[in-house]
């Protein structure tokens, strides 16, 4: 699967989690919850993985860590605030630019309709 057919099956996936969880909890909740779809779905993942940033080829150490990477091709950043800001897609690209990935979603739990929660962040796609 490339990344865009990645993206349809993991907002599915968010779909159900908003579903049956509903808006409310922390963001540690619906990563679990998100990771428990996606291997039902048969999706190789990671969670908490690790992001190193370098500096003048220096290495700096770990930047951050990705709450998902989908089969080490689709990144994804999950919130459970108010609004997405610019600040989240800015934070997002960044990762993407670390890691080298193309695609990442950034999915906010907190929006009453889960498709108002999505923001697909593009890297060179």
């Amino acid at each position: 699967m490339d990344e865009n057919e990645l993206a349809v099956v993991v907002v599915d996936g968010a779909l159900a989690v908003h579903k049956a969880l509903g808006p409310g909890l922390l963001e540690s909740v619906y990563v679990a919850a998100l990771a428990i779809e996606l291997t039902e779905r048969r999706l190789n993942h990671e969670r908490e993985v690790a992001i190193h940033a370098r500096y003048r080829d220096r290495p700096l150490g770990i930047a951050y860590r990705a709450d998902l990477i989908v089969e080490q091709k689709l990144l994804i950043e999950v919130k459970a605030v108010d609004a997405i800001h610019d600040a989240h897609v800015a934070q997002t690209l960044s990762y993407l630019r670390l890691t080298g990935l193309r695609l990442g979603l950034l999915i906010n739990f907190s929006a009453p309709l889960i498709k108002h929660g999505v923001k697909r962040v593009v890297n060179n796609l």
